[in-house]
């Protein structure tokens, strides 16, 4: 059946959805769901009301959260060196996001220049512009909201913390540390080699110019990380560490009041995250790939130990869809369907302090996706954010 041909449409947000099998927290049930004023409002496996949306015997899913994405950065910049206007960079992310099933995003912005990326100081500002202009004006279909991840090692990245942690759209902040030698980039003798066949500079020279970043970077986040930690205390935002990958990490994020451990890049720190209660964020996209894109432990090691509570899309926003049913469909793994899409839905929503989304349950906001699958291919059809259609 052609989607367009479905009598889909909602009534001020009000709709019955029939036919499907419903993905709720903790089983699969064919029935039908009820929403009015944008809410969940029944759920009933009996006898399907006339009218309503048909959803063939397909799975309805609460409509996922991602709690890192920096997908954004890739449609300002399409191509090196070229530049794009910023709202038309929202619009084109948002397209990629709702089409990935994603009904709340965490826009994951950097905060401060790296050596590869230095104008990332200058175009914070205009990003979450565009969001805040495209938001208000009601032109995206998802919800975009943003996370602010701090490169410690810029001395600006606290004054830009500071100009932008106010606003109303920004909700979570994390710290991280792109350095040679340092957590995810523990391959020292990789960088050098690399900036040698760069440059052109003998190893002497390449040797003293990484020390010489090292401890001047040391020296930079001494003072920038222990200010974004009380920023972020002080606004009452969630606070995530990123790349964990050395005991020393946890022990710092723990004393810092820091809840959440994004990414961590070794089993060693992960173990020692889940000791101490920390919640823990996995890559999607390393799912899919089957280990690390740089070398670093692979979640699929990490869930065979119980330690990974979220799935976040990271750089590719349909890998989190993907990853929910291969999950699922993957005998090695433990989870099963509604495992792997609280994974993705309910408890990111609840790290992220947002209560009132992530699941198909009586009360919550009716953000749901229509999916089809093929081949185990999951496909989304239709998607609605708080009873209205948006995809």
């Amino acid at each position: 059946m052609n989607i367009a041909q479905q009598s889909d449409r909602t009534e001020g947000g009000s709709a019955v959805f029939k036919n499907a099998r419903l993905v709720l927290a903790d089983e699969v049930v064919t029935g039908h769901v009820a929403v009015s004023a944008g809410r969940v409002v029944a759920i009933d496996t009996g006898v399907a009301p006339q009218g309503g949306v048909d959803l063939e015997g397909d799975f309805l899913l609460p409509g996922l959260v991602d709690i890192h994405t920096d997908h954004f950065e890739k449609h300002l910049y399409p191509r090196a060196h070229v530049r794009w206007d910023p709202v038309r960079a929202a619009l084109a992310h948002d397209a990629q996001i709702i089409g990935g099933g994603i009904t709340t995003v965490f826009d994951s912005l950097c905060v401060g220049a790296t050596l590869k990326n230095p104008e990332r100081r200058e175009i914070l500002g205009p990003m979450i512009d565009a969001l805040e202009t495209t938001r208000n004006a009601g032109m995206l279909r998802a919800e975009h909201l943003v996370h602010l991840r701090c490169e410690i090692t810029d001395p600006e990245s606290a004054r830009l913390v500071e100009e932008n942690i106010g606003r109303e759209i920004v909700r979570v902040i994390s710290v991280m540390e792109h350095l040679p030698g340092r957590r995810q980039s523990k391959d020292v003798e990789g960088y050098m080699q690399r900036r040698m066949a760069d440059t052109g500079l003998p190893r002497s020279v390449v040797e003293r110019d990484t020390q010489e970043l090292l401890d001047f970077s040391d020296e930079i986040s001494a003072a920038v990380r222990p200010a974004v930690v009380r920023m972020a205390h002080d606004h009452g935002l969630p606070l995530l560490s990123h790349d964990d990958t050395d005991p020393e990490h946890i022990d710092q994020a723990l004393a810092e009041g820091v809840s959440v451990s994004e990414f961590p890049c070794s089993l060693e720190a992960a173990r020692l995250a889940r000791e101490n209660g920390m919640t823990t964020v996995g890559g999607a996209p390393n799912i899919l790939r089957g280990g690390s894109q740089s070398g670093n432990v692979a979640v699929a090691d990490l869930m065979a130990e119980g330690l990974v509570d979220i799935l976040a899309s990271d750089y590719v926003p349909r890998s989190l869809l993907d990853a929910v049913f291969l999950i699922a469909a993957t005998e090695h793994f433990e989870e099963d369907l509604p495992a792997a899409v609280r994974m993705a839905s309910r408890t990111p929503a609840e790290a992220a302090g947002l209560n009132d989304r992530g699941e198909i349950a009586i009360g919550k906001r009716a953000d749901l996706l229509h999916i089809g699958l093929h081949g185990g291919h999951p496909y989304l059809k239709t998607a609605w954010r708080l009873g209205e259609r948006v995809l």
